[in-house]
């Protein structure tokens, strides 16, 4: 099975920073897991859930109007790890931030996967 694990949230003042992680895990190998693209929601309370980042399997990069010039969205394929860097934090940053991605291992197809979130908040 593959799992997708979020880390890094915490309680960061405004115009703080914060960098989360996204790793993928398994009882299978992961030396064949293919990752196509790799995406960052979020949500606030009360509000529907976003996206605000996603990067392709060739780098290519795209973000929400809100986070553009701030957030930066990368990948380390042989750690199998997804990061947004978050800078210039403010509190409307503030809300659960879930991963996702697109991927296959060498016995798995093409699926979808969501990690269990982890909080941002920002706050003074």
């Amino acid at each position: 099975q593959v799992h997708i694990v979020e880390s890094g949230g915490g309680l960061v003042k405004p115009g703080g920073s914060l960098t989360l992680s996204c790793a993928a895990s398994g009882s299978v190998s992961l030396s064949v897991l293919v990752i196509y693209v790799a995406r960052w929601y979020r949500q606030a309370p009360g509000k529907e859930r976003e996206l605000v980042a996603s990067i392709t399997s060739g780098g290519t990069t795209s973000y929400a109007d809100s986070v553009k010039g701030r957030f930066t969205i990368s990948r380390d394929n042989v750690k199998n790890t997804v990061y947004l860097q978050m800078n210039s934090l403010k509190p409307e940053d503030t809300a659960v931030y879930y991963c996702n991605a697109d991927l296959r291992t060498a016995i798995m197809s093409r699926n979808n996967y969501w990690g269990q979130g982890t909080q941002v908040t920002v706050s003074s």
